[in-house]
């Protein structure tokens, strides 16, 4: 095992050979990142940020192209980034508990105007 990737929420994190996708990673860290092509590239459900500081093999043509430029806000698909050293990968927030969250504010908001 020679590269570490870290996850952020929560700071789980699994040693893993080089060339391992983030998306495997996760998996071993026990993270859970949704996916619904089977890591072809092709939904763009496990979007996911890494740090500028991370270590990571070259993007592919596939990611490229799927990404469309948001590589340059440190965007990358889990799928298809592969680690090549000390790692570190921002998750998006979970959708359900956004909404929980966005509603909970929204009512927050309307108990105090009455």
């Amino acid at each position: 095992m020679d590269a570490e990737v870290v996850f952020y929420p929560g700071g789980k994190s699994a040693r893993v050979r080089r060339g391992t996708t983030v998306l495997d990673a996760a998996r071993r860290a026990g993270v859970t990142i949704a996916t619904r092509c089977g890591g072809k590239a092709a939904c763009f459900m496990c979007k996911v940020t890494v740090r500028p500081s991370s270590e990571l093999l070259p993007m592919g043509d596939a990611e490229r192209r799927k990404l469309a430029g948001l590589e340059q806000k440190h965007m990358r698909l889990a799928c298809q980034t592969r680690v090549s050293g000390r790692t570190e990968v921002e998750l998006p927030p979970d959708p359900l508990r956004s909404a929980v969250a966005n509603a909970l504010a929204r009512q927050k908001e309307m108990d105090e105007l009455w």
